[in-house]
């Protein structure tokens, strides 16, 4: 049996106190990595299928032969890995705001994911996704205005239930169309909500894209012994 209980690392920004840890489970019987923002729980190594479906549900959307994708928050790395498996996957640029998470990968303190950002495919950009998708720069600074095939969020809660304010202009009518211009025509914009469809953030995505959905996954829960949810919203740029 490992420690019961360690904290591995922290970091103070502007939204809160960061930090992971990692505690031994006696309902499944492991090691649990989780990430906690203050108090408040982020993500957690006992729940990653809807993060593994927003990369295979999204890219499943995606044409093309070789992809260019954008995943919008490293965490602990399940949504990047599981794009990784589309041999599509020609590049792949993770944008992650807070430095401590990218050292968190860099140090290996994540044993399922060990090795995700020495992958030759990916390149790791310190930054606010939100800032950048605003931004005539968008997601690469050395080129100015790129375009990608796909863009896979996982951030925010939800689009009500978000980590720090300034991000609910991102879910808005203008701040998607800001985001469509980050996509080439036919692009995917896939993006993960803990919370169940909102018909608000629907209407917004119909707005600037097309073939929009919202796919409940579901999945085992085993401290509850019961089943979970999470929405993976899917919507394309119109190629004309």
């Amino acid at each position: 049996m490992s420690v019961r209980f360690e904290e591995l690392g922290w970091q103070r920004t502007e939204m809160g106190e960061i930090s992971l840890r990692r505690r031994f489970d006696p309902t499944v019987r492991t090691d649990v990595f989780e990430v906690k923002l203050d108090d408040e729980f982020l993500m957690s190594s006992l729940f990653t299928v809807a993060e593994q479906a927003l990369a295979t549900t999204g890219l499943a959307r995606a044409d093309g032969g070789e992809l260019d994708v954008v995943v919008g928050g490293l965490g602990l790395g399940y949504t990047a890995q599981a794009a990784l498996t589309d041999p599509r996957v020609r590049t792949l640029t993770v944008i992650e705001y807070c430095a401590a998470v990218v050292d968190w990968h860099e140090r290996g303190l994540l044993p399922d994911v060990v090795g995700l950002l020495s992958d030759p495919r990916v390149s790791i950009r310190c930054d606010d996704f939100f800032a950048a998708a605003a931004s005539p720069v968008g997601f690469d600074p050395h080129l100015p205005g790129r375009s990608y095939d796909a863009v896979l969020l996982d951030i925010d809660h939800s689009p009500r239930h978000v980590l720090h304010s300034p991000h609910g202009d991102f879910y808005t009518p203008s701040g998607l169309r800001a985001l469509a211009t980050r996509l080439l025509p036919g692009g995917v914009f896939a993006m993960w909500s803990d919370d169940a469809p909102d018909q608000e953030f629907l209407d917004a995505l119909d707005s600037v894209f097309v073939d929009v959905d919202a796919e409940r996954v579901y999945f085992d829960n085993p401290l509850t012994r019961g089943k979970s949810s999470a929405t993976i919203y899917l919507a394309s740029r119109p190629r004309c």
